[in-house]
């Protein structure tokens, strides 16, 4: 029986893709950068900020990469990319599976600001645990879901993991953890089938009914 759903949080929870991507682009016009296109940092997001930077920027130096998640957090707090939202259906779904099954989070985002999204939404009792990318490894390294099997002192066999990347699902198989996939954020389908979820969902209506079965 699986005793904790761990979610991932943009991408899967809350729709923030063209938010991130327009910071991003922001960004680098601000740092006077080449301004990445939307598919390469649709492509990086669920990565810690360092590790994505990197990726974009490759050729550039750590201090260009700094420059930039400076740049980046400044756009990010004053809601320069436009405003972010729930997907339709995930609040009542978190509501309905919080009475039967505790909920955490294991998210690419910093401390503050998931701190700052959960604020605005009232959610801050809302999940019984979450881990940043700034507090520990960045996916798909395990090391995030460890420390919550660790937390609730469970087997990986009793915990699910929740996400819309490849980087949510190899973290998640790393972890020794079932994953399931879902398809409205980041990552294309074809993509997330590479890295084996128990199943991919097309719908957060489909998620919840999954989510119910696997918690019963």
């Amino acid at each position: 029986m699986i005793k904790l759903v761990v979610f991932d949080w943009d991408g899967t929870l809350m729709d923030s893709a063209q938010q991130i991507i327009n910071c991003m682009r922001l960004a680098a016009a601000d740092c006077a950068l080449p301004v990445p296109e939307e598919a390469a940092i649709q492509h990086i997001i669920g990565l810690s900020l360092p590790v994505a930077m990197r990726r974009l920027f490759s050729e550039m130096n750590t201090e260009v990469h700094e420059a930039m998640m400076d740049a980046y957090a400044a756009r990010y707090v004053t809601d320069a990319g436009g405003p972010a939202r729930l997907f339709s259906g995930v609040s009542t779904m978190l509501a309905s599976l919080e009475m039967q099954v505790p909920l955490a989070l294991a998210t690419g985002k910093s401390r503050r600001g998931l701190d700052r999204v959960l604020g605005q939404l009232g959610w801050k009792q809302r999940f019984a645990a979450s881990r940043c990318a700034d507090e520990t490894a960045s996916k798909p390294d395990p090391c995030m879901l460890l420390e919550l099997l660790d937390e609730f002192d469970l087997h990986p066999s009793q915990a699910l993991m929740v996400g819309d990347t490849t980087y949510d699902l190899d973290m998640a198989r790393a972890a020794g953890m079932s994953a399931v996939g879902v398809t409205w954020g980041a990552h294309a389908p074809d993509l997330l089938k590479v890295s084996l979820p128990e199943v991919l969902c097309t719908s957060v209506g489909e998620l919840t009914a999954h989510l119910r079965h696997r918690v019963c």
